[in-house]
């Protein structure tokens, strides 16, 4: 979920994946201990899963360039993904990798120049009115929208990323940076121009460009 309001919905190519690794691993339970034929089935199985993280992995790559070619700051919550993997959400949690895909946020932030902070696990962002900054009291999870008393009506997910972006800019000013972030230099590989271009001589409105 972005601050503004745009929802990326996770593949899940693990479960995709799951009636045939399924399958594979039923064959390998029947297969002999010791025997060549177990060996073969211990490779489908192995190369299914890889197939899967792969998979995954390229779709987290893509993303995540392509929200920090947009965006000069990126604002993510510090989410406790141990212990969301020992509650019924542990499969989900797994096929999403949040921990994989913040950690392909914060070093290529780091490469193009952009700013990374991570909000406080403890943070409510979910029960804070991003309109008036009220804390409610707790919610089951099952509850996506509600309203706030001063008439605000919310959707839980873009509340949430709304107050993380405004906690990571109190956070950044804080520290001493400046309100409105200057200029980034593009990388190279994000430049569109092309390697002779800058040796060429144009005239712009009579100026002459080299």
């Amino acid at each position: 979920m972005l601050s503004d309001g745009t929802k990326v919905t996770a593949p899940e190519f693990l479960r995709r994946a799951a009636r045939k690794l399924k399958r594979l691993q039923q064959a390998l339970a029947r297969k002999q201990r010791g025997s060549q034929n177990r060996k073969k089935a211990v490779v489908k199985v192995a190369r299914a899963h890889a197939r899967v993280a792969d998979t995954r992995r390229d779709w987290q790559h893509k993303l995540s360039t392509q929200i920090i070619r947009e965006n000069q700051a990126v604002y993510v919550e510090d989410l406790c993904v141990t212990g969301l993997c020992r509650t019924r959400l542990a499969k989900s949690v797994h096929d999403a990798g949040w921990a994989a895909f913040t950690g392909m946020l914060e070093y290529k932030t780091a490469r193009y120049g952009r700013t990374f902070c991570r909000a406080d696990r403890f943070f409510p962002s979910t029960r804070m009115c991003s309109a008036c900054g009220r804390v409610n009291e707790k919610m089951a999870l099952n509850v996506r929208t509600w309203d706030c008393p001063c008439g605000s009506h919310h959707d839980r997910d873009i509340n949430a990323a709304r107050n993380i972006r405004a906690a990571g800019q109190a956070d950044l000013n804080a520290r001493g940076a400046h309100v409105r972030p200057g200029l980034v230099p593009a990388a190279r590989n994000e430049a569109g121009t092309r390697p002779d271009a800058a040796r060429s001589t144009r005239s712009v409105e009579g100026i002459s460009v080299r």
